[in-house]
């Protein structure tokens, strides 16, 4: 069974004033394996070491690479993510970050959350993204 996605909408109609391009949805109905991610910073999955870019559009990149390969390694796609959840150091990152991490969501309509905070775990990553993702159970 696919996930039910509820209210689908493009953020190019909600933010016309922002050059944003993301498939969302308000609610996602899902039946199946959950997989829970960890907030992905621009770090390497294998040694933790740091991009070492302070740029918002690279670190977003790297953020949703990791995630990717997260859910992959668990045995999902990136169609089966249901929910992100977006933290950002500064709002003047919000386009920059919202268009990369919309690369990677083009089609999927997960919902999302997104909050500006003061700092990071490392004083020079801009983003953090966490995402729950749910492997649909098996047809009958």
């Amino acid at each position: 069974m696919a996930h039910i996605r509820i209210r689908k909408f493009n953020t190019k109609e909600t933010y016309p004033e922002q050059n944003l391009d993301n498939d969302l949805c308000q609610a996602v109905v899902a039946r199946g394996t959950t997989i829970f991610l960890r907030g992905q910073c621009p770090q390497d999955l294998d040694t933790a070491k740091d991009i070492g870019s302070h740029d918002p559009v690279e670190q977003t990149h790297k953020v949703m690479q990791n995630i990717r390969q997260l859910i992959e390694e668990a045995g999902g796609k990136m169609e089966h993510l249901v929910k992100v959840v977006v933290y950002i150091t500064d709002v003047r990152h919000r386009e920059a970050v919202y268009r990369t991490m919309g690369e990677y969501i083009k089609g999927v309509h997960p919902v999302s959350t997104g909050l500006v905070v003061s700092a990071l775990a490392r004083p020079n990553w801009l983003v953090e993204i966490d995402g729950t993702a749910v492997i649909p159970d098996e047809a009958p």
